[in-house]
């Protein structure tokens, strides 16, 4: 994954690398496209490595890129654009493009998919361990045209491994802050994930993929609220 995404933006000024104890070639990769690398041993969620990654960056603007993502053409030439007439209290979000195995998705909330991304430094990401988002205070949310290319699932098991880890971060997180879940809140969730992936957000348009789409998300839910559940019974029993 990394070797394309550092080649979609070899344009940029700086490029900063924030490495979690990677046991693979990330670092080598990194270096050989010009990154500058930073390391941490301890992981403290998406949004803390966000904010901590963007502490070792010089320049007036963050545009903030996952692994498994790719600026497109379009929105390098908006971006540069963008760079040569700075407002400082709008911020810019862009159309993620998902791709589910091997198929462009349409629907099901996988398109448009708007992200904030492109952002003045004055601004930061929250401390959310996952699904992050940028704090954009009272700032001017401007939308770019340009797609971010998101390579989001090219292999099931690794998309599904990823999304166990999301599901159980998720559950510790609201483990601290939630006082009831029980077997009808799972049943509740876990059907209503499926049916708002599947008939509300129309992924039934996108045929089988959209299907596949839409029990991967119920499972997601079953796998947060069941996850949640546990923690809560391990806490009583103790």
């Amino acid at each position: 994954m990394l070797p394309d995404c550092l080649s979609s933006v070899n344009w940029a000024d700086e490029i900063i690398i924030l490495d979690n104890n990677s046991q693979d070639q990330t670092c080598s990769i990194a270096k050989q496209a010009g990154a500058k690398i930073f390391k941490t041993k301890k992981w403290l969620g998406f949004g803390k490595q966000r904010q901590m990654a963007q502490t070792y960056a010089n320049g007036d603007y963050i545009f903030a890129l996952d692994a498994d993502e790719r600026i497109s053409y379009k929105l390098k030439q908006e971006i540069i654009e963008i760079l040569h007439n700075p407002k400082f209290n709008t911020v810019y979000s862009c159309i993620r493009y998902n791709f589910f195995i091997n198929k462009f998705m349409h629907y099901g909330g996988w398109y448009p998919d708007r992200k904030i991304r492109l952002y003045p430094k004055n601004f930061s990401f929250n401390s959310m361990n996952v699904h992050e988002k940028l704090n954009s205070k009272n700032a001017e949310i401007k939308k770019l045209k340009g797609k971010l290319i998101h390579i989001a699932c090219p292999y099931l098991p690794t998309f599904q491994f990823k999304q166990l880890k999301y599901a159980e971060t998720w559950a510790i997180e609201q483990f601290k802050k939630t006082t009831h879940c029980n077997i009808i809140t799972i049943i509740i969730h876990t059907f209503s994930s499926f049916f708002k992936t599947w008939i509300l957000k129309k992924s039934f348009l996108d045929g089988k993929y959209g299907w596949l789409l839409a029990i991967i998300n119920a499972q997601y839910t079953f796998n947060k609220y069941s996850i949640l559940w546990s923690l809560k019974r391990k806490n009583k029993n103790n």
